[in-house]
């Protein structure tokens, strides 16, 4: 069983930066892809960014251009680098990683951008 906790969620004002963290307990090597949702409330949960096993990334519309996925494999942590955040990205930011047998969530951090 793998565990993923996130951290680097806060308050910040429009136009500001924020990096969110993303550890697992275990080998990042084994996941297939490993990405970044958010989800607010009354709402669906939907794909910000997600990085394949060999660096291949991909985006969603809205953050295209103002985000950036990464991964360390030997620090076993994904990251997400937030910038010219917009109040429309205030959610709470889940990090997932799967298999394709598997699949791992962490519990969230909650990112509230002011404006």
């Amino acid at each position: 069983q793998v565990q993923l906790v996130e951290s680097g969620g806060g308050l910040v004002q429009a136009g500001g930066s924020l990096r969110l963290s993303c550890a697992a307990s275990g080998s990042i090597f084994r996941f297939n892809a490993m990405g970044w949702y958010r989800q607010d409330p009354g709402k669906q949960r939907e794909l910000v960014a997600q990085i394949t096993s060999g660096g291949r990334t991909a985006y969603a519309g809205a953050v295209k251009g103002r985000f950036t996925i990464s991964r360390d494999n030997a620090e076993n942590t994904m990251y997400l680098q937030m910038g010219s955040l917009k109040p429309e990205d205030t959610a709470v930011y889940y990090c997932r990683a799967f298999t394709f047998h598997d699949d791992y969530w962490g519990q969230g951090t909650q990112v509230t951008v002011s404006s």
